[in-house]
């Protein structure tokens, strides 16, 4: 075999091995770059998944806050309502009228157990008002 042969033997040879060389870089590269893609995007979810738990988070937090304000100022009309009520001193300090004659002695009975059903009179205060009724 002479030089020249051999010369293009090994030139044809190493032709085949760089591209060979090359294959296996592109591929390899390709791969890195396919691994690194699927990791941002899955690191890409996770941070869209965790910013939506977060806001679902500060709704839940805005909603209890709106639920507080609510119960307040309910809680707030509530004490408001008995003293929109007569006061029961109110009427145990009204002075007795002549004596009450029946229908008025029943709608006046009626009127200080709707008083003491509601939480404006204390037993002893309904019981109180009421003898000075019937004594009347």
């Amino acid at each position: 075999m002479s030089p020249r042969m051999m010369r293009r033997r090994v030139v044809g040879r190493s032709l085949i091995g760089a591209a060979a060389t090359t294959a296996v870089v592109v591929g390899t590269a390709g791969a890195i770059s396919g691994a690194q893609q699927r990791k941002t995007m899955q690191q890409q979810a996770a941070y869209q998944q965790q910013a939506a738990e977060q806001q679902q988070m500060a709704d839940l937090q805005a909603n209890q806050a709106a639920m507080a304000q609510q119960q307040a100022m309910l809680a707030q009309q509530q004490a408001m309502q008995p003293q929109q009520i007569v006061q029961p001193q109110q009427v145990m300090q009204q002075p007795a009228a002549a004596p009450a004659a029946g229908p008025d002695l029943m709608a006046q009975l009626q009127q200080l157990a709707q008083l003491h059903d509601s939480g404006a009179l204390t037993d002893e205060e309904f019981a109180a008002a009421k003898q000075k009724l019937l004594a009347s």
